[in-house]
């Protein structure tokens, strides 16, 4: 098949073509290219592209069209979206509002976090096109309260993610759900097995469409890697922040308590930041990603519960204070910047611990992160995978050591719940004893003497 060059070669319908034109799109991406035309057909869809590829537009522009021009708006639920984070539910329903702007569609978003009685009054207006998450999704179905009888799409957006997040028993049983007839499209950053087999049990001779390889990261993205000890990261970051060019950066953390003591400590060196991680309230998360899209924070401290759902333009830098234990997040990570054609840099921290880490990075990506080894707090023993002189740790072999240790501590005392057997075994022994020796057990003697206690004492 001939690859389109241009918008105007997709045969879009005039109200759609002309809602991109408005927001200067002349050119599309190649997932775009490549996919929107199966689309238009009807055909079902396996996509695999980078994060920041477009893959929201290549199935937004297709749907809208198909939906419009069997009949526009019937107030029931034709589409459904299922993505794995709120923050990137939000996102591509409000790419449907751009895109379909010229268009009497509605669509509404489902997601957890907030108060359900609006959804509810959404819902009763039966929008065309709904945007969820697989929990809130479940709950309100098994209230009754969404009919998906007649639904003709079904997208599956950041499969792998979904997959990450433990949410694949969710997205099956809402699968047995859906009407057997239907177009669905299935969009994943990364093809992992177990993704694949997801795949297969969804779709229906599938187009698949793969843009890029799946463990390369972004060209325009320029990489650097810092060795550092793990007590000298904060004063790395904050050394970096004296850069001013770095002016909308976006720093991830493994942990979430460390995530809110990264933004602490920016926040008190005047330094104007925010937290977004699961421990935030959905009100809390949207005010802070506002802010930062709104370029009244420097920087957004984040876990990989945002790794893809902050759409925000120009990220100018993205700062990994810690390396992420699965090497597909480093990918989704720094693909937060040097999005739609621009520039962006990547500066990842290395203690000794994350040697290992860094290496299976490196092959994942097939490729050397350069170093940086001016920078002031420079640590060779990082570079050579020590800590203190002694090999580290990673982090993910701590958790098993940690795991097999408290393992070894039940076996030696026993569990838990056999432990208190064997206490109630022991009383009710001790009780039986002195009923046969004819003593009152300690327990009835406290009774007995509370009741011929007199009032008032």
């Amino acid at each position: 098949m001939h690859e389109v060059q241009t918008f105007s070669e997709l045969d879009l319908i005039k109200p759609i073509a002309r809602a991109v034109a408005e927001e200067g799109y002349e050119t599309p991406t190649p997932i775009q290219a490549r996919s929107i035309p199966h689309l238009l057909k009807g055909r079902d869809l396996l996509g695999c592209a980078q994060t920041g590829t477009g893959k929201t537009a290549a199935f937004a522009l297709p749907v809208l069209q198909r939906l419009e021009k069997s009949g526009g708006r019937k107030r029931c639920i034709r589409t459904l979206i299922l993505t794995p984070t709120r923050e990137l539910a939000a996102q591509v329903a409000d790419s449907f509002q751009t895109y379909g702007r010229h268009l009497s569609l509605t669509n509404t978003v489902i997601i957890g976090g907030v108060r359900q009685r609006p959804q509810e009054r959404a819902l009763k207006q039966g929008p065309d096109i709904l945007v969820a998450t697989p929990g809130r999704l479940l709950d309100l179905m098994g209230q009754n309260l969404i009919d998906l009888k007649h639904l003709e799409y079904f997208i599956l957006d950041e499969a792998d993610r979904m997959l990450d997040m433990g949410f694949i028993h969710d997205v099956r049983r809402i699968i047995d759900m859906l009407p057997k007839k239907r177009q669905t499209l299935f969009f994943s950053a990364t093809m992992p097995p177990a993704v694949v087999k997801l795949a297969d049990r969804m779709l229906t001779d599938p187009v698949r469409v793969d843009v890029a390889p799946q463990t390369r990261t972004a060209e325009r993205i320029d990489q650097t890697l810092m060795f550092v000890d793990k007590g000298n990261k904060p004063k790395l970051l904050e050394k970096l922040f004296e850069n001013t060019t770095i002016c909308r950066a976006l720093v991830f953390s493994r942990t979430k308590h460390g995530a809110d003591r990264i933004c602490n400590r920016l926040t008190r060196r005047n330094i104007a930041a925010g937290v977004i991680h699961s421990n935030r309230t959905q009100n809390a998360r949207t005010r802070v990603l506002e802010e930062f899209r709104m370029g009244k924070l420097r920087a957004l401290v984040a876990t990989d519960i945002a790794a893809r759902g902050i759409d925000v333009d120009d990220i100018t830098h993205v700062i990994n204070f810690d390396l992420p234990n699965e090497v597909e997040g480093y990918v989704n990570r720094i693909g937060r910047t040097a999005r739609a054609g621009r520039d962006g840099k990547a500066i990842s921290f290395c203690a000794g611990g994350e040697f290992e880490c860094l290496q299976s990075i490196e092959r994942f990506i097939k490729q050397k992160v350069p170093v940086d080894r001016d920078h002031a707090f420079h640590s060779e023993d990082a570079a050579n995978g020590l800590e203190n002189g002694v090999p580290a740790v990673s982090p993910g072999r701590q958790q098993g050591r940690k795991q097999a240790r408290r393992a070894r501590q039940d076996r030696a005392a026993g569990s838990r719940p056999a432990r208190r057997n064997q206490e109630r075994q022991c009383a009710n022994t001790r009780r039986s004893k002195e009923r046969s020796m004819g003593a009152t057990p300690v327990k009835n003697r406290r009774r007995r003497r509370r009741r011929l206690r007199p009032a008032g004492k």
